[in-house]
């Protein structure tokens, strides 16, 4: 991670420790940048906004970067994470950036960057990026008839949309579907690919204000999901995230199915359909020992990777794997996607429900799981945590606590200040007992 940058991007709070500034500088580089490499010295790249009120300021910013330097700005508006990134690919982008803190509250916000083929930009041009706000060398303003264009490119979303329409092998007339999108990227997208497709809409966390996204809903609270599809008797509930990157499902028994669950039953429906290259998936660390142990029972191989999608996608590539994700609901189907995407899970999802013939609830049964227990701690500072003698002899305890029955896992998220702790045993009471017991120690160094 740099000194800006994490795993999924800029990201931080609106106007403290992101500001629009940044957002203007971060186009003038990339406008500068992408001009450069083209003949004709003018790149295009396109922008692409979730529903948090800071999004607008943003969006402009940056596209008054861009075309500063001698690029045009493509704008989709409200649109999702992976929609910039399938536009991006498709459409002859230089690259895509999507304004969007994900699953964060509203006051903060965050800047994604992917290149011409819908891919996490690589670490050399963040590094470039991060050494420019700091204080680099002055990028030249166009001047003339080489200032860039700002142009609405709402149709490059609405092609996104008829393409999920696409990718859908059958009908879903007859099934009552459960929607929530998080006030977010997804209210004005996932009604109208569950509507086309012929299915029953119920949907919540439609009525964005620009301060609502993520608020009591969505794929980090699900609960309100599984009330409405215990309340109306529904077939399968879907909730996403705030950009519509990641995908929580609910059965139509009102139980919720994580990433994990996904990833288990998307990977038996396509070995049946002879379309797990690798005859593998790719997960992450924080996936559940009783995926990998599920999964081999069907002759299904897991590869682990570290968190964040783009270790994923990085190592799917590597592996020939088709099929990846995490256990937040980030689910990448790279025959038809660079990136995780929220909506092309769903589809897929409701796919193997249709073709199956069964609930989602039955899909799932063969799927066991170790006891897990996951806490995350708010700090000032990660690195200082993670090294704190005090906290490290702690988790070094957890461990022989454990006994070879089972995991720690303790680390700095990529995207917020929190340090996050995973346990995992055979046995639920040593997976608290050992949480609490870090958590005590984090919270100590945190106060000394």
């Amino acid at each position: 991670m740099g000194k800006y940058f994490g795993t999924d991007g800029f990201r931080g709070r609106a106007n403290v420790t992101l500001t629009a500034l940044h957002a203007f500088k971060v186009g003038c580089f990339l406008g500068y940048y992408f001009s450069a490499e083209k003949p004709d010295g003018r790149a295009k790249i396109v922008i692409g906004k979730d529903t948090r009120r800071s999004s607008y300021m943003f969006e402009y910013a940056l596209a008054a970067g861009i075309t500063s330097t001698g690029a045009d700005a493509y704008l989709l508006h409200v649109t999702t994470t992976p929609s910039v990134s399938y536009v991006a690919r498709t459409d002859g982008f230089d690259c895509g950036v999507m304004i969007s803190a994900s699953h964060n509250a509203y006051a903060d916000n965050g800047i994604k960057i992917v290149n011409g083929n819908g891919e996490k930009a690589d670490d050399k041009l963040i590094e470039q990026i991060e050494r420019y706000l700091d204080g680099g060398e002055d990028l030249p303003f166009a001047v003339g008839e080489k200032i860039g264009r700002t142009v609405d490119y709402v149709a490059g979303r609405n092609r996104y949309l008829a393409y999920l329409l696409s990718l859908s092998r059958c009908s879903f007339r007859g099934m009552r579907v459960g929607l929530d999108c998080a006030n977010g990227s997804a209210w004005a997208i996932a009604k109208a690919v569950f509507d086309a497709l012929g299915a029953q809409t119920f949907v919540i966390g439609a009525e964005p204000n620009g301060v609502n996204i993520n608020l009591e809903c969505g794929s980090t609270c699900i609960l309100s999901l599984c009330k409405l599809v215990r309340e109306k008797g529904l077939d399968i509930g879907f909730s996403f995230d705030g950009d519509a990157d990641r995908c929580i499902c609910v059965d139509e028994k009102g139980n919720v199915a994580d990433g994990d669950a996904v990833l288990y039953v998307c990977a038996k429906y396509l070995g049946e359909q002879g379309e797990l290259d690798g005859n593998g998936i790719v997960a992450t660390v924080m996936s559940n020992l009783g995926l990998s142990r599920s999964l081999a029972r069907e002759g299904i191989s897991c590869a682990r990777t570290q968190v964040g999608d783009r270790f994923v996608y990085a190592e799917m590539v590597k592996s020939g794997c088709l099929l990846g994700g995490e256990q937040s609901g980030h689910i990448i189907f790279r025959k038809y996607a660079t990136t995780g995407d929220g909506l092309l899970t769903a589809v897929k999802v409701m796919e193997a429900v249709i073709e199956r013939k069964c609930p989602l609830s039955c899909l799932t049964e063969g799927l066991t799981r170790f006891p897990q227990r996951i806490k995350n701690v708010e700090v000032k500072d990660k690195c200082a945590v993670l090294r704190d003698d005090r906290v490290r002899a702690v988790i070094f305890k957890a461990e022989e606590l454990l006994d070879g029955r089972g995991r720690v896992i303790v680390r700095a998220s990529g995207t917020e200040p929190l340090i996050r702790i995973l346990t995992e045993s055979d046995d639920a009471a040593v997976c608290e007992r050992t949480a609490a017991m870090i958590e005590e120690a984090i919270v100590k160094a945190e106060d000394d």
